[in-house]
């Protein structure tokens, strides 16, 4: 009979054969002791072998020790630290450290996260899909379209609801989804009415097979308030395209200021004040995220009495600048294509000089609460008060986050900010991050923290892999073998 051991790091509680991983590929069994399988990450500014990422307790460290010490500034990381959830047993590591002459205690651990998800900003004017719009992985429905935000898409991904609220199709999806967008890996999500987009942190999306390549330099109203003076006396008419506020020079503020001459155009549209008009076509993957491929179709008839004149030039154009159009009007008034003159295309290329690369942004939001403060200290509304009013400073995987106020500890992080493959997750589904408290040590004792489990690194160092809480050992009661 081969004797297991039941490892009680969460409540999944596997029983782990030897040489064998459990369900979370985060603990093993080695000759009869649990232990972390990854290395607990340390950071510095130190650069070594070409990165910031100190590897915990690696062979070329643990050989070269003696001549080759860690850098004086490293910083403990909760990645590889294991959990200890539900935390009633004190965190994976309470580390004592000295910060510019001040007794210091950084706790870290890596948390499960079932109240988790991730929000995704996608630089694009290209329509993904209508506001509330599911959005799908593998055909599951993992999260929604938001509001969009100036140049950019916005999503939401995941939350409790998606992960442990619907099938377990739906979590696993939700999880594996939200798993590889934070480990910055790519993932492919199709939009209810819209989209197809490949996305992945700080690259370009790819909307229904198309790469973008530039976030729009502002809408159309903006980018004339911006280029107006360049076309003065190169153009006689200039339009900026946009699904938001398409804008028209000559009636524009812009224009006023420049004495521009008014040149008999309409458009078809909302017209909010002069020269800005809404709506002149439903959003789509055309000019200026509209569904315009020809931007003459906002046009209508021009009126001779207003200025309009056999002759007239008019510039169409996007706000990336990647579509634009030069024309002509003849003696009918009817305006004519043309070659674009090359004394206008500095100005088109102007526009996309000032473009910003478009590329997709993922926030992991967690929220830290429930018994993971009881594995920081016995008190555990006092550390939610301590991040809360500034005195404990919480970090994710070495990297700065913003804590949202109110109640809680609600924070969200550029993914981009932690170590790669800094993320896991355990089969509820949930997520599984690494979080660092870092505080003075007499506010850490003043909340009740584990004052008997407080390491210094050297010790970290010394006794680092094996997971030194309970462990069961015995035969699983069913099929054991």
């Amino acid at each position: 009979m081969t004797e297991k051991i039941r490892c009680d790091a969460c409540p999944v509680m596997c029983y782990i054969a030897p040489g064998q991983t459990g369900a979370c590929d985060r603990y093993a069994n080695s000759d009869g002791r649990i232990v972390r399988t990854d290395p607990l990450v340390m950071l510095s500014h130190a650069v070594q072998n070409g990165t910031r990422l100190v590897p915990f307790a690696s062979r070329p460290w643990a050989e070269s020790a003696d001549t080759e010490p860690l850098p004086t500034d490293v910083t403990l990381t909760g990645i590889g630290s294991g959990t200890t959830y539900p935390d009633y047993k004190p965190a994976p590591f309470i580390v004592s450290s000295k910060v510019a002459g001040a007794d210091m205690v950084t706790v870290v651990t890596e948390a499960i996260f079932s109240y988790c998800g991730v929000k995704v900003k996608i630089d694009t004017d290209r329509f993904l899909g209508p506001e509330g719009a599911a959005v799908r992985a593998k055909g599951e429905v993992i999260g929604h379209v938001t509001t969009a935000e100036y140049g950019s898409q916005m999503l939401s991904i995941g939350g409790v609801h998606h992960l442990t609220g619907g099938s377990k199709p739906e979590g696993r999806e939700t999880c594996a989804t939200m798993l590889a967008l934070c480990n910055g890996e790519a993932a492919e999500l199709v939009i209810d009415g819209g989209a197809v987009v490949l996305v992945q942190a700080g690259k370009a999306p790819v909307v229904d097979g198309k790469p973008e390549y530039r976030m729009r330099v502002g809408c159309g109203s903006a980018t004339i308030g911006m280029f107006a003076a360049q076309w003065k006396g190169l153009v006689d008419e200039v339009v900026v395209v946009d699904d938001h506020i398409t804008g028209v020079v000559s009636e524009h503020q812009a224009g006023k200021v420049l004495d521009w001459p008014p040149t008999g155009i309409r458009i078809k549209g909302h017209r909010s004040t002069p020269g800005r008009y809404f709506r002149v076509s439903e959003p789509g993957l055309g000019w200026g995220g509209t569904k315009l491929t020809d931007p003459l179709d906002i046009l209508g008839p021009w009126k001779a009495e207003k200025g309009a004149r056999p002759g007239l030039t008019l510039l169409m154009v996007s706000t990336t600048g990647e579509d634009h159009g030069y024309f002509v009007l003849d003696q009918s008034l009817i305006p004519q294509r043309q070659p674009l003159p090359d004394h206008l295309k500095p100005t088109v290329s102007l526009i996309a000089e000032n473009c910003e690369p478009a590329l997709c942004t993922v926030m992991f939001v967690g929220g830290a609460g429930g018994s993971l403060r009881a594995g920081v200290a016995r008190n555990p509304v006092r550390l939610t008060q301590s991040v809360q009013g500034g005195r404990t400073e919480l970090t994710i995987g070495g990297a700065k986050c913003f804590v949202w106020p109110g109640g809680g500890i609600t924070f969200m992080v550029d993914v981009l900010h932690l170590p790669r493959g800094a993320f896991g997750y355990v089969p509820t589904p949930a997520l599984v991050a690494p979080l660092e408290f870092t505080l003075p040590r007499e506010d850490y004792l003043a909340m009740g923290g584990h004052a008997e489990q407080i390491l210094s690194l050297d010790q970290v160092l010394r006794e680092g892999g094996e997971y030194t809480t309970a462990a069961e050992l015995r035969p699983r009661p069913d099929k054991a073998s």
